[in-house]
């Protein structure tokens, strides 16, 4: 599996309109515990659907971005942070030790 780098609000917009399931990850890169939180998901991603987009935001580099998912999902912004998005709409929002690929793919069925 591959991040997609979200580096555009327009992929924000995309990500609203695709159907089934697209997975972001809001990923601070000063941050340990949010390094420690994508290793973790990297190490049992394999789980995931092999056709489900993963994006991968650095909120260092894209703030505005956060933002507008933020307001776009309804979520609070938190770092680090996992959104699944099904047909435009955020049913399941993470953060921080509660990110989990098992959690993830029980949603997903």
């Amino acid at each position: 599996m591959e991040w997609i780098q979200l580096d555009t609000a327009a992929q924000i917009d995309t990500i609203k309109q695709q159907e089934g399931y697209s997975l972001i990850f809001k990923h601070s890169t000063r941050c340990s515990i949010s390094m420690m939180a994508k290793r973790r998901f990297e190490l049992d991603w394999e789980g995931l659907p092999a056709d489900m987009p993963l994006y991968f935001l650095d909120l260092i580099k894209h703030r505005d971005l956060s933002n507008k998912i933020a307001e776009d999902f309804q979520v609070h912004h938190e770092s680090p942070q996992l959104l699944l998005i099904k047909d435009g709409e955020c049913v399941l929002d993470q953060s921080h030790g509660a990110i989990s690929v098992d959690e993830a793919v029980s949603v997903v069925g």
